[in-house]
């Protein structure tokens, strides 16, 4: 795919981080006409994991970007469902929307999404093994410091560094975390298993415990990924045996979570603690910003947070074409136009990621009767998580250019 660059003033770019906040960032900034470096600390990218969503606004993002997206992941259906099989919420979705991009997400592992994106970025733009110790910044430039003593200089910096960013502690200062409380079980399997359904995911929640699958396609190959959630101490250690553990977890579950997580090699589960930070007020100060998990970490609950990344980068880009990016006045200007739409709907996500965590699995035992019997007999869940999901992902979509 042919990608448009600007012939505006060229700028220097600096970006810490090459996860999919940082390479969509890269894409995107490179389409504005500005020169642009990526500072990875590690001698790869590096996945955070291995089972993924992405909804359609990041997909569209990714294919404006320049990435391929023919064939790439599963497109689904999704229902949530009680312990018992009752479907408590149909997430609704724009019948537009879903002719386009085949369903309400589409999942996938994430190695293929940086396989990817790593393809559409020029060779060399992506510089490995270089860890930024220290970063300073005047009204001219954004210095960067190495642990040899070497320093490099650019016009603007992007946070692409994820939710222990160097990039936001230095604008802000540190912040502890905020722990979720929970922790999650995930993985996949391309073995035939009794209940699934192709093109379908389906959430399911016990008293205490999520149990969940969704279809996924990778390189060509149709599978599924599953995952368990429930409450933990943050500070306990991981269990030995993951795949033990997730089983346990499992038990009581209905077809086929059961068999998905019996079939999946020990090496392909995965466990994460779930935490994000304080919300921050402002992510730009000076010629310095900041995308993806360095702006805004999101639980795995949103199911939303490396879209939201990618959706970083591409409006980054957008906001910085025709900027002379020598100009402080103009950095700061476009800056502030590019985080002002975002803070509202990233926060929005990540704000609804918490409270799903708390209600589901952090309610008093004498109220998870109360709890599940209105989830049950009511459309409450439906109307707060089924009836405008799709409303959100329009609005977005309606955002990014074809």
């Amino acid at each position: 795919m042919a990608i448009p660059h600007s012939n505006g003033p060229c700028g220097r770019v600096a970006i810490l981080g090459a996860g999919p906040a940082g390479m969509a960032a890269a894409l995107s900034i490179a389409q504005a006409g500005h020169d642009v470096v990526v500072y990875e600390r590690y001698r790869e990218a590096r996945p955070a994991g291995n089972i993924l969503n992405l909804w359609p606004p990041p997909l569209k993002a990714l294919r404006a970007l320049g990435v391929d997206i023919n064939d790439f992941g599963s497109p689904t259906d999704t229902e949530f469902r009680s312990i018992s099989g009752r479907v408590r919420v149909d997430v609704k979705q724009d019948p537009q929307t879903k002719r386009s991009y085949g369903g309400g997400f589409i999942g996938l592992l994430r190695p293929e999404l940086y396989e990817r994106m790593l393809a559409a970025i020029p060779s060399g733009t992506i510089r490995f093994n270089q860890h930024v110790t220290r970063i300073e910044q005047d009204d001219h430039a954004v210095t960067l410091h190495f642990p040899d003593g070497t320093t490099a200089q650019h016009d603007l910096l992007v946070g692409a560094d994820g939710i222990d960013s160097l990039v936001r502690r230095t604008l802000w200062g540190d912040a502890p975390r905020r722990e979720h409380r929970l922790h999650i079980f995930g993985g996949f399997t391309f073995s035939d298993v009794a209940g699934t359904e192709p093109n379908k995911s389906v959430l399911t929640h016990g008293r205490t415990v999520q149990g969940s699958w969704t279809s996924i396609r990778h390189k060509g190959r149709d599978g599924f990924q599953w995952w368990v959630l429930t409450a933990t101490d943050p500070d306990a250690p991981a269990p030995a045996d993951l795949k033990a553990a997730a089983t346990a977890l499992a038990e009581g579950f209905l077809a086929p979570l059961p068999g998905l997580i019996a079939q999946t090699e020990p090496d392909n589960v995965q466990h994460w603690v779930l935490r994000d930070r304080p919300r921050l007020k402002q992510w730009s100060k000076g010629r310095a910003t900041l995308v993806g998990d360095a702006a805004h970490p999101t639980s795995p609950y949103a199911a939303y947070g490396a879209g939201m990344s990618i959706e970083d980068g591409y409006f980054l880009g957008r906001a910085l074409r025709g900027v002379d990016l020598t100009d402080l006045t103009a950095v700061q200007r476009c800056l502030q136009s590019y985080e002002d739409p975002r803070k509202p709907h990233t926060a929005r996500q990540v704000q609804q990621a918490w409270i799903l965590g708390k209600v589901f699995h952090h309610a008093p035992a004498p109220l998870r009767p109360i709890r599940d019997f209105i989830f049950d007999h009511t459309s409450l869940l439906q109307k707060v998580v089924g009836d405008n999901n799709y409303r959100e992902i329009n609005k977005q979509l309606a955002l990014i250019e074809d």
